[in-house]
């Protein structure tokens, strides 16, 4: 009799084992997938962006390739020459010296001598217009353009403007690979920058980075000189790279390659493709570009700088405690001399316009244009005064 309980128990027990494993496998058939029932696809699951793995190309088909291969045929080498006359009259100036080696030094020492360049270029027409930057061509009196493919041309410099750095070499061809113009406009930080050229005499060679910031002026990058806003990178430029393009993702031209920092690992600077676009043709036909200037050097001025200088016992000018553009020297036979300004003026309006940086100050001359009167109203001695400035062509006064 107790047998039979223990059986009934036993029989009870795998009853609720099985009904257990039947519930099981059913919980597990609504989960795993079947044969008839394959794992949905992302067009049917709605999946958030942020889970979304990012895809891995395959070997060859990345997207630094696929820029390289487009462009690459386009990128040129450029060498240049140029003939420099030694003079050697100060060596002859001593009489003794004169006497007695005078005329065979005369006869032996070289009074030329052959100085050779290197830099590169990008084709932007088809019939062998070329891109590249002033300074590579600058003073050459030959230039020679070698393609991808090993074609050599003789180059003419149809223009240049030394204070953009910008030039344009023309070869005869037809039908030659051209490099696609992008927009430096849309360009924002963090960009993948792709720089191909020919640096220390390396033909074809690639650099990956990002577009490290946006508006770097010239003056922060060490060439007062030039009136460019840079697009700053950490793709590796060399000498060599001058000239060259700078790409973006898409293999679009976004920047012309141009300077690096000697004291600075990792960062080179590259022209706004907009720039370029905006007076190529007139280089290419020969023309000057306008530049307009004033004269002066200048400097940021805020009332916390202000209070600094006057409260130096050594101060020789006493500041506006304001914010403006501090005038820190006025150059001789300028315009703005003529006009009456000097030094420790500060500007704050041109033509009814606030003015409270000197680049933001540099930029409106810039864009008023060559013959153009400025209106500029300005403190000294604590004194608001108003002087008329006209501008006048850069190279007029240098």
């Amino acid at each position: 009799m107790r047998w039979k309980k223990d059986s009934r128990a036993l029989r009870l027990l795998g009853t609720h084992v099985l009904a257990f494993a039947l519930g099981a496998l059913l919980a597990l058939s609504a989960v795993l997938p079947s044969q008839a029932d394959p794992l949905p696809d992302r067009a049917k699951v709605k999946i958030p962006p942020s889970a979304v793995a990012l895809q891995i190309p395959q070997a060859g088909t990345n997207f630094v390739t696929a820029a390289v291969q487009q462009v690459g045929p386009a990128v040129v080498r450029i060498d240049t020459e140029r003939i420099v006359t030694r003079n050697f009259d100060p060596f002859f100036d001593d009489p003794f010296f004169n006497r007695f080696f005078g005329d065979r030094f005369r006869q032996q020492l070289p009074r030329e001598e052959r100085q050779r360049g290197q830099g590169s270029g990008f084709i932007v027409e088809r019939k062998g217009v070329i891109l590249t930057n002033a300074h590579v061509v600058s003073g050459a009196d030959q230039v020679t353009v070698t393609l991808k493919d090993g074609r050599e041309f003789e180059g003419t410099v149809l223009g240049k403007d030394e204070v953009t750095d910008l030039a344009v070499v023309k070869i005869n061809g037809n039908n030659l690979p051209v490099a696609k113009l992008g927009d430096s406009a849309g360009v924002q930080v963090g960009d993948w920058a792709i720089a191909v050229g020919n640096p220390l005499g390396l033909d074809n060679t690639v650099t990956l980075g990002i577009v490290s910031t946006l508006n770097r002026s010239s003056s922060e990058v060490g060439i007062p000189d030039k009136r460019v806003d840079f697009i700053q990178t950490d793709a590796a430029i060399n000498p060599g790279n001058s000239g060259g393009p700078l790409l973006n993702s898409r293999g679009e031209v976004i920047g012309i390659n141009t300077a690096i920092r000697a004291n600075a690992n990792g960062i080179g600077f590259a022209i706004p493709i907009d720039k370029a676009k905006a007076i190529k043709d007139k280089l290419a036909r020969g023309e000057e570009i306008p530049h307009p200037y004033i004269g002066v050097r200048i400097a940021n001025l805020t009332p916390e700088l202000a209070r600094e200088n006057n409260s130096d016992p050594n101060s020789s000018i006493v500041l506006p405690e304001t914010t403006g553009v501090l005038v820190v020297g006025v150059m001789r036979d300028t315009p703005a001399a003529k006009a009456g300004l000097r030094r420790g003026d500060v500007i704050v309006e041109i033509d009814g316009k606030p003015v409270t940086t000197a680049e933001q100050l540099q930029k409106m001359v810039d864009r008023s244009g060559v013959g153009k009167v400025l209106q500029v109203k300005l403190i000294r001695n604590n004194q608001a005064q108003q002087l008329s400035i006209e501008t006048v062509q850069l190279r007029d006064i240098l």
